[in-house]
């Protein structure tokens, strides 16, 4: 990744509206983590990352930030919330988790590049093995002649299966069925567990015999022939190498800070104290091997409207150092993100309306109105951001919705006039909007 930090800045712009100040932080971080990768190996170990907790309402883009990053760095990403995690002792996850979680994500990640770098041999193996299945088999003593034949004959068909001409012919397949030996769990469990299955004298895999046609054939048989394709020991040194540079987002982090001298949960300070291991940097075993949290760039996010970042305990307050205060949306930043993105909110609602042959238009005046009528909800209700949008359009495109089918072929526009008859009178009624949007 060797964006500078403008180009990292300008490729969150086109996903996520605003937020300069946020984009800017991050930018310096990543690029800061490359730097870190052209050193030497000495150095290396001793540049740590840089965390980050992201203050601000929720809506924001906070979550898209930390996604897109992930995405743009090829690197795993995992997002949990700190208020699912309790202490050791209470009910609910154990905080190691999130590392075998980003773990599964790394294998994945990594698997799905694999195979599409060794595609071809894939589906060579996959056409080989249908092929196969279809030509009666040739006995072990054949004779040379009838041995040429049968590699002919084998060609032919072979170009058949590849031009889908054999799709619908019927075959039967091998399908192996892994067990699930739960992923969530600790490795010395999901160890104890396969044991356990062993001695009761059921395998790991099984297989089974299914009868399908040759083009269901070409998928089922896909996920075999990448098993057999893809080096596992490849597969798991490079996934454990990318789950070490991964990204975890720990989401609404001001839930689990005690507020003033109160200690209503006991919990609470528990999980800080749970977390601050893997943040500051250690050794988790998984079921791939061990991962060292060291260089794992955690990303902190909450609303702190009760708590303060000051209430986490100092410990942990001293391993988020980038602070970035994330701004809540106004009337213009909705409107950008009502229209701007690729795949915004309109442009979603305008595509399922076509389904049914109905060209759905908003005039310019009618987008302003929804932006300005989602900013006055979240202003006399509770603040949510971009989220608030999903509620306005859909109140207001409630209607057309529902009686697509008597506009089939025809052009509904959506005016400001429109728009106005349909949210006045419940943004105006505050306990109105409470419920409804």
């Amino acid at each position: 990744m060797e964006m500078t930090p403008k180009e990292i800045v300008k490729y969150l712009d086109e996903y996520v509206v605003g937020q300069k100040d946020a984009k800017k932080t991050i930018a310096i971080a990543l690029r800061n983590r490359y730097r870190r990768m052209q050193l030497p190996k000495e150095w290396q170990d001793d540049i740590l990352p840089k965390n980050i907790l992201m203050i601000g309402p929720t809506g924001v883009g906070k979550t898209e930030i930390a996604r897109r990053m992930a995405k743009m760095m090829k690197v795993p990403f995992v997002k949990v919330e700190a208020s699912k995690y309790t202490e050791v002792g209470f009910v609910g996850r154990d905080v190691e988790s999130m590392i075998r979680d980003l773990v599964n994500n790394s294998m994945n990640l990594v698997r799905a590049e694999l195979e599409e770098a060794s595609k071809e041999k894939i589906e060579e193996n996959v056409i080989d093995e249908i092929t196969r299945k279809l030509l009666p088999p040739l006995p072990k003593n054949a004779p040379e002649e009838k041995q040429q034949e049968y590699k002919i004959a084998f060609e032919r068909m072979k170009e058949k299966v590849k031009s889908g001409a054999m799709d619908n012919a019927k075959i039967e397949i091998e399908i192996d069925e892994d067990m699930d030996m739960g992923d969530d769990l600790p490795p010395e469990m999901v160890k104890a567990q396969e044991s356990i299955v062993k001695i009761i004298g059921i395998f790991n895999k099984s297989s089974k015999k299914k009868e399908v046609t040759v083009k269901e054939a070409k998928e089922l048989l896909r996920k075999q022939a990448a098993e057999k394709v893809i080096n596992k020991d490849e597969l798991k040194k490079e996934a454990l190498k990318r789950a070490e540079n991964g990204i975890i987002f720990i989401d609404e982090i001001d839930k689990i800070a005690a507020t003033g001298n109160t200690r209503q949960d006991p919990s609470k300070e528990g999980v800080q104290r749970d977390l601050l291991p893997i943040v500051e940097g250690s050794t988790v075993n998984t079921k791939y091997g061990y991962v060292n949290t060291d260089h794992i760039l955690f990303i902190a996010a909450g609303a702190f409207h009760v708590s303060k970042p000051s209430d986490l305990i100092p410990e942990l307050q001293g391993r988020f150092p980038l602070r970035v205060e994330l701004q809540s949306l106004d009337e213009e930043a909705l409107y950008q993100i009502l229209t701007r993105p690729k795949h915004s909110l309109i442009k979603q609602y305008q595509k399922l309306l076509e389904v049914e042959g109905v060209e759905l238009v908003f005039d310019e005046e009618a987008l302003r109105e929804i932006a300005k009528y989602a900013y006055l909800a979240n202003e006399k209700t509770e603040d949510i951001g971009a989220r608030r949008l999903h509620t306005v359009v859909e109140k207001v495109l409630e209607d057309i919705n529902f009686n697509a089918d008597e506009y089939k072929g025809q052009t509904f526009k959506i005016t400001k006039d429109y728009v106005q008859e349909r949210l006045e009178d419940i943004v105006e009624n505050e306990e109105i909007a409470k419920y409804i949007l």
